[in-house]
């Protein structure tokens, strides 16, 4: 069985584009104005309104939990950008020790940077890391149905559908299916080139 704190020291992870760091209070400002995108709010099924108070306490409290783990994205700087931006965060949570399994999720914001497959670069690191340093079996996770890009995006990362829940969410007044999707510790993780 896992350690209940198998956060306890969590890693600083890095991809070819990526730095995946701890998240923590210096990433309000990017935190905040995730949590004001409406598109990002969507595809998450955020419903619940935030206090700039109760972010600030959320991201000063996580550094205390052991039991899950929050990255910051940031875009390395280079070439063509030549400044650091933080993208958005990535974390493993609802961590079953007993079963060696966690859940997945990741919201990256604004639109300008979709489609340029950061969340796929660091799903991967993630997930790796999960596997390969964490000793975890399994990673779950669920996307909404009018998700297609993050569905291929899991998929790409090595994730299989596993099943549909049928209008899990409300949103705007049409129900929503979620679909599940895993990964487990010996399926095949594909080399990802960006």
């Amino acid at each position: 069985m896992l350690s209940e704190n198998l956060f306890a020291d969590q890693a600083t992870l890095t991809t070819a584009r990526l730095r995946l760091e701890p998240l923590g209070p210096e990433h309000f400002d990017g935190a905040w104005a995730a949590l004001q995108d409406q598109d990002a709010r969507r595809l998450t099924g955020t419903h619940a309104e935030f206090t700039p108070e109760q972010i600030r306490g959320w991201l000063a409290g996580l550094a205390a939990r052991q039991d899950r783990g929050d990255w910051a994205v940031i875009r390395r700087a280079d070439e063509q950008h030549p400044e650091e931006r933080y993208l958005g965060e990535v974390v493993l949570n609802d961590l079953d020790t007993e079963n060696e399994s966690v859940g997945f999720r990741i919201a990256l914001s604004p639109a300008d940077i979709l489609g340029q497959g950061y969340g796929t670069e660091a799903t991967a690191a993630v997930v790796g890391h999960a596997f390969d340093d964490l000793g975890l079996h399994r990673v779950a996770l669920e996307v909404f149905a009018f998700n297609p890009r993050a569905q291929r995006a899991y998929q790409k990362a090595g994730f299989a559908v596993e099943g549909r829940q049928r209008e899990a969410l409300f949103w705007d007044g049409a129900r929503v299916d979620a679909v599940s999707m895993g990964i487990l510790a010996r399926d095949p993780r594909p080399a990802l080139t960006v």
